[in-house]
């Protein structure tokens, strides 16, 4: 009888909010580009409300959109999309991912601790999904745990989530069918306090961790890999990361969020900082202790907090070698040269078609016909089968990236051990113009040949430096940036 009436609840709950969830009007939706909703009023001088209390700000999620919400009642009442989706992750690199309402990572949520909240889920993919809250602390008919709290949800098909929040932190969603979270599908769930943590912080972002296998000639992830090329933060591999920036003096935190694989140890330059909050919520003060590395575990969120107080340009990076690289693993074929049979080659390449020039053209290397290993008929640059002082190299993962002669010695090759970085970075590997934003005003040229995977900056500027680059931002935009935005004022009292 108790599931009969578990059953009717979901479905009229199902029902009654169908057509709101397509047709949100003007009159009933309170959201905004930026904070998606959340009630803001203008202040001028202390960030105190009038209260005697220090409000909140947003947090910011680059390269990823908030998801907005309308108030139905006291409700926050979301719409959350499971779908496939097509990613840049960087210039020309398109990747087939599933993420949710066109975003992988999907969207960021925003609440307020106290807060009541709806997420109607529907799934647009061709196979079950589920939804879970991971570390809320709902009830288990909530929880989105096929199978244990509820069916998997079908193709087609919609469940309605609703529960009160009372826990703040930084949180997530995800996916709980396990090879679906490797295509993607994860996003940030911030539960803010109805009163700012102290010390209060001036900017809060929020960085989403993810890996891939995807090898050259292929779109789409090999979720069953254990071995990945490409690594992300919030959906992008440096240079197209976007950098943070913050005004030289403020107090800022970075919400730092791991689903996938792999553990990485994510590394501040040019400052210290605190562990301030886990997974689990703040942590006490005692607790705190100076560092510029913290290791994000998988299923793990890190908060760090620091005073950006040090003026410049700084990476912030994991700092494991191979995640600071963009499709440089050896199970993606070719890399500067080699030695037998090429992996991840296509179909035509693999049988001899070329799709340039002759096998003698100065642009292909010599053919010896349908063989195996030093035979086979693979196209490649003659300039990427041997390095050698002088000699141009092409890019052939990103044919319109134009790249200088390598900086390497005349006996280079007599060298044990020659190429290691293989020219995967350097300014013979710059992209500057092709991830081109206003972010990137006034780094030095060059800098994005030394980016890759899961690399981005912390640019502490003056104040001068910031507005010129507030203003092209909201110039692009079209709309006031999220960085800028006043702090939140909360409903609850």
């Amino acid at each position: 009888m108790s599931s009969r009436r578990g059953f009717l609840r979901n479905f009229l709950a199902g029902a009654g909010i169908f057509a709101s969830a397509r047709v949100l009007s003007a009159q009933d939706t309170d959201m905004s580009q930026g904070m998606q909703g959340m009630r803001m009023k203008e202040r001028k001088g202390s960030p105190s409300s009038g209260h005697g209390r220090v409000a909140t700000v947003p947090v910011q999620t680059p390269d990823v959109p908030d998801l907005p919400f309308r108030m139905d009642g006291n409700v926050k009442e979301f719409h959350l999309i499971a779908e496939p989706v097509k990613q840049e992750i960087v210039p020309g690199r398109v990747v087939d991912l599933w993420g949710y309402n066109g975003s992988a990572p999907g969207p960021t949520i925003q609440v307020t601790k106290g807060d009541r909240v709806r997420i109607i889920a529907d799934n647009h993919l061709p196979e079950a999904t589920s939804m879970h809250w991971h570390g809320f602390e709902i009830r288990n008919d909530m929880d989105g745990a096929p199978g244990s709290s509820q069916d998997a949800i079908p193709p087609g098909g919609r469940f309605v989530y609703e529960f009160t929040l009372n826990q703040e932190g930084t949180y997530f969603y995800h996916s709980h069918m396990a090879m679906q979270e490797m295509m993607g599908m994860i996003g940030a769930f911030i539960m803010h306090p109805k009163e700012a943590h102290k010390p209060a912080v001036d900017k809060d972002f929020v960085i989403v961790l993810q890996e891939y296998a995807i090898l050259p000639n292929i779109n789409v992830p090999n979720s069953m890999n254990m071995e990945f090329n490409w690594l992300t933060f919030n959906g992008k591999s440096g240079p197209a990361t976007t950098p943070l920036i913050v005004r030289h003096g403020e107090r800022v935190r970075i919400r730092l969020i791991n689903l996938g694989m792999d553990h990485h140890p994510i590394h501040l330059h040019g400052h210290q900082f605190v562990v301030t909050g886990t997974e689990g919520g703040r942590q006490p003060e005692s607790t705190w202790g100076p560092g510029n590395t913290v290791l994000v575990g998988v299923a793990q969120s890190r908060d760090v907090e620091f005073v950006a107080n040090n003026p410049g340009d700084w990476m912030l990076h994991c700092h494991l070698p191979h995640h600071m690289m963009n499709q440089m693993s050896s199970n993606v074929g070719p890399m500067s040269r080699r030695m037998g049979m090429p992996a991840g080659e296509g179909m035509e390449q693999g049988m001899g078609m070329l799709r340039g020039g002759n096998a003698t053209s100065e642009e292909n290397g010599p053919s010896l016909g349908r063989g195996m290993g030093v035979g086979s008929t693979a196209e490649q640059a003659t300039s990427n089968s041997r390095l050698k002082a002088n000699s141009p190299i092409q890019n052939q993962d990103m044919p319109g990236m134009q790249m200088s002669a390598p900086q390497v010695s005349k006996d280079a090759n007599s060298v044990p051990g020659f190429p290691q970085d293989a020219f995967m970075e350097g300014p013979m590997m710059a992209m500057d113009r092709m991830v081109d934003k206003p972010e990137n005003l006034g780094l030095r040229p060059g800098w994005s040949g030394f980016m890759a995977g899961m690399m981005t900056f912390v640019r502490v500027l003056p104040p001068d430096k910031y507005d010129e680059i507030m203003k092209l931002r909201e110039k692009q935009q079209g709309e006031k940036p999220m960085s800028d935005m006043p702090r939140m004022e909360h409903d609850h009292e």
